[in-house]
């Protein structure tokens, strides 16, 4: 019988590079990019076999656990917790608290680190690696996955395999770990056949990682062990303690996995992509005799070797190659495709100008449904408000604006100064500033309302919550 494995999935990221699809509240791990699932969603579905995993612990962002738990609740895939991060530390002190985590309650346990936002085609290849994997951390090794290069990309590390384990047929030590090359050096990596890149995906013994952590890094893995300690527990989320700031921020690679005796490597013939780039999304997307990949609505004449996606107007491309042309709602990106890398150079120019582009997109995801910003002017906006079925709002007021709601669709409970009232379709109320008000969807079918907002200050932090069903400050 199969030694079953606890699946950790790190889910940071911002995901800058496919901009403008991926935005800071609403990254690239949460995008349906190349079918029905999201990439968070295609890693979940991964690993949910029950004979084989332990559910996953998720590690993300505060800011993020409510997409998180919404997106694996859709797939049917519960999480052993999801952990959340008081501030972002790299990878290293993450897998530090999954790691004295899982081993409070199971110290044998072996830790299946997948990053949240990659694409894996074959699925068998997947789990023969993670097979070998297994083998070899019950040997008590730290193993890192290696794919076989099949170009020499300066955008990874690589890994030289050494030596053939012999209680694991398949997996390697390691020799040595070595930074992103420059194309010439690349080459002769991939000519040698004794070079892998570095996936970001490992298979560790939790007793061992904490072991050489405490080791390599014992201010690292000491203030862990005390955010672990202060952790609060609400449902599903563990929060960390503000003490995980002061972790030193550093990845797994630098802080334990090239400097350890025990490392290992497995190749891995799985069709692997990170999705860092446009450029790697038109690689593995289904393109056309002329080598365009379309996804949404667009005509190509005499185009050739582009990436054209659209999740709004119909886009038109005459007399090109080469280029990725994405447009969603509020932002259109042209660029040609050996350029794709740079594209976060685009967004940081737009945070440096303060721009919201940078960090939000028009469909704003919140635990009981979603809004989208339709229009806006001097004074006011206006927004779509979608609930789902039996959620509600937190009760809360402004000191900046009033509101006027207009049911579309649905049943909307209103409460408003202690009085309720119940709306159906083209039935409207008037919010004045500083009531006292919630939004209850109390039927069986989502409710969709128009919010015209008016007054002095609009911005989402002018809100007040006075009561709230998902414990938000």
């Amino acid at each position: 019988m199969h030694r079953k494995v606890t699946p950790v999935i790190l889910c940071g990221g911002g995901g800058k590079r496919l901009w403008p699809l991926s935005r800071g509240q609403y990254p690239k791990q949460f995008l349906k990019l190349t079918g029905a699932w999201s990439l968070l969603q295609e890693t979940a579905l991964r690993i949910s076999d029950p004979a084989r995993f332990e559910p996953p612990l998720v590690i993300a962002n505060e800011d993020y656990r409510f997409i998180v738990s919404e997106q694996l609740a859709e797939i049917g895939v519960p999480p052993h917790a999801i952990l959340l991060e008081p501030a972002a530390r790299n990878t290293a002190p993450a897998l530090a608290a999954a790691a004295m985590l899982i081993g409070e309650t199971a110290p044998d346990a072996l830790l299946l680190v997948l990053p949240s936002d990659h694409l894996i085609a074959r699925s068998d290849a997947f789990s023969h690696s993670v097979a070998t994997a297994t083998a070899a951390a019950a040997g008590d090794r730290l193993v890192t996955f290696g794919m076989k290069p099949t170009a020499p990309e300066t955008g990874y590390g690589y890994i030289e395999a050494g030596a053939s384990l012999a209680q694991a047929p398949g997996a390697h030590a390691v020799d040595r770990f070595v930074e992103k090359p420059d194309l010439a050096t690349a080459e002769g990596y991939v000519a040698s056949g004794r070079y892998l890149w570095n996936s970001g995906m490992f298979m560790f013994p939790a007793a061992l990682l904490v072991e050489e952590l405490s080791s390599l890094e014992p201010d690292l893995a000491a203030t862990v062990a005390e955010a672990l300690a202060e952790r609060t527990v609400d449902g599903d989320f563990i929060r960390l303690g503000a003490r995980f700031r002061d972790a030193r921020a550093v990845s797994i690679d630098y802080a334990v996995m090239e400097k350890t005796s025990r490392a290992a490597v497995v190749p891995g013939e799985m069709s692997w992509t990170d999705v860092g780039s446009w450029n790697a999304l038109w690689e593995v997307s289904e393109r056309d005799g002329a080598g365009n990949a379309v996804a949404g609505e667009a005509v190509l004449v005499e185009t050739r070797d582009s990436y054209v996606k659209s999740s709004g107007p119909l886009v038109a491309l005459l007399g090109v190659s080469d280029l990725v042309v994405v447009v969603t709602d509020d932002a259109v990106l042209v660029t040609p495709r050996r350029l794709s890398q740079d594209v976060r150079k685009v967004v940081e120019r737009l945070e440096a100008l303060a721009r919201p582009e940078a960090e939000h997109p028009r469909l704003v995801y919140r635990p009981w449904g979603h809004y989208e910003g339709i229009h806006a002017g001097q004074r006011y906006q206006v927004k779509r408000i979608f609930v789902k079925p039996g959620a509600q709002l937190s009760l809360q007021k402004h000191f900046h604006r009033a509101e006027h709601w207009v049911v579309v669709n649905g049943t909307a409970l209103v409460t408003r100064d202690g009085e309720q009232i119940l709306l159906r379709e083209n039935e409207s109320t008037f919010l004045p500033l500083g009531c006292v008000h919630r939004l209850a969807n109390p039927g069986k079918i989502p409710l969709t309302l128009i919010e015209v907002q008016s007054g002095a200050y609009l911005a989402e932090d002018d809100i007040v919550r006075l009561e709230d069903s998902y414990n938000r400050a």
